[in-house]
Formats: C-alpha cells, structure tokens, sequence
C-alpha cells in the first residue's frame, strides 16, 4: 500500500505501484487504463463518484505483500523484452482463444433467446463483432510492428548500441495508434456492459447463456489488464528507452 496516494494520483501511478488495487478502482467504474493519466479526482468527478471516499478506500486495503503484480515479476522494473513475451503469452494467447468461443456462443444464444431478448441479445451480438474485427487486427500489429521494435530497443540499451532502425520513424507513432484502438475497445466493453445491464442473466437463462455472459465478463478483466500492462507501463518504458538512446 502507497500511503503517499493523494486525490491528485493519476489512476496510472495507483495501478502500476500497486494493481491490486484494480477491484476497487473497477467497482467504481474508474478507468486506470485508457484514462490512466487522469488523477483520482478528475476520474472520480467524470464518474459521479467521491474521490475521497475512494481514496479512503485504498488506503484501508490490505494488500497482499511481494511485488507489485502479486507473483513474482515488478513489470515496472522488468526488461520489456521480458513484458512483452508476457502480454503475448497470456492476453494475447487469451484473446485468440476467448474471441472465437464467444462468437460461436452468440449466435446460438440468440437462437434460442431471440423471442424474448434479442433487444439485449442483438445489439449485443453486432457490438461484440465490431470489437473482435478490431481487436484481431490490433493483435497483429502489435506483433508484426510495434513489439519487435520494442524488443530491439530494449536489446540496444541492454548492449549500448544506439537507437535500432525503425520505418515508424519513432516508437510513439505505433503506440499513439494502439493507445487510440485501446480507446476504442474500452468504449465497446462500456457499451456491452450498459446493454446487458452489467451482465445481469434474465431467470430463462440456459447455461449456454450463462456461459456466454461469463465469458464476456473475463474477456473484459484480462483486457483491462492487457490494456493497463501496455499504456501505464510498457508503452511510456518503450517512450523514455527511446529518448535515452536517441540522446547517447
């Protein structure tokens, strides 16, 4: 626990010294991870909530002790090379088996439960698509472009070899777009959660239907986790790397 938070924290900083304290920040609907750079205040005023209260609340948690991430890895202190092969590893390896599991159970859903809440069920459905076209073409760019360059940065500052050739001209470049697909993700699990009214199963609800809600649910937490991994440490690492080489 960091007793130095103030309402002035940005949402970033919290998360990063500390991602245990993601659960409280997602119960009260405050987003650490594309809005990361706002303060506690700020976010929590967009939010209609009391900043104080909450901030009351995280200084009153117990957290578990060890790292930051609650294992054995401070990713804020860890290669990137290393970071990036976990983000590969585990949300990106995830979202390649989640998506797929999702769109298959949508269209069965809807089938069996189109007569009574396809109102819910539809709007659901298109949303979810848009969202897996965009996220599967976010996928690869991030494995194809931005990734490897942030492994040979973090490579030439391990050697000291100087900035490695980029055609991006600079690491922001890729990283401003991906920031800008992270919105636009986010804004799509905000909208499913408002459609299905936080998930909640209506009584009728088969257990294709409960599974499908659950899936959804955990494909939202590994993205907030995925997304906050990336625009509060991995990307302003890579930033700062960059600048350090480009200044030797």
């Amino acid at each position: 626990m960091n007793t130095d938070w103030t309402k002035d924290t940005t949402l970033r900083e919290i998360v990063a010294a500390c991602p245990q304290a993601r659960p409280i920040l997602d119960k009260h609907r405050l987003d650490y991870c594309c809005g990361g750079a706002q303060s506690l205040e700020s976010a929590a005023i967009e939010a209609g909530v009391d900043a104080g209260a909450i901030l009351e609340e995280l200084l009153r948690a117990e957290f578990p002790a060890g790292a930051p991430q609650g294992g054995s890895i401070d990713w804020t202190r860890a290669p990137l090379s290393e970071l990036a092969a976990h983000i590969l590893a585990k949300h990106h390896a995830y979202m390649r088996e989640v998506l797929p599991r999702i769109g298959l159970a949508l269209p069965k859903v809807l089938r069996a439960h189109g007569a009574r809440h396809g109102a819910t069920i539809e709007p659901l459905k298109h949303e979810f698509e848009g969202l897996c076209l965009e996220l599967e073409a976010h996928l690869e760019k991030e494995e194809r472009v931005l990734f490897p360059y942030i492994q040979a940065l973090d490579a030439a500052a391990a050697g000291g070899t100087g900035l490695p050739p980029h055609h991006c001209g600079t690491v922001r470049n890729p990283i401003r777009q991906m920031e800008h697909e992270h919105t636009e993700a986010g804004r799509a699990l905000v909208e499913m959660r408002r459609l299905t009214s936080d998930y909640a199963l209506p009584g009728d609800a088969c257990p294709t239907f409960s599974g499908l809600y659950r899936d959804l649910q955990a494909m939202e937490a590994d993205l907030h986790e995925h997304i906050h991994l990336e625009n509060n440490i991995l990307f302003p690492r890579a930033v700062a790397i960059e600048a350090e080489l480009a200044g030797m």
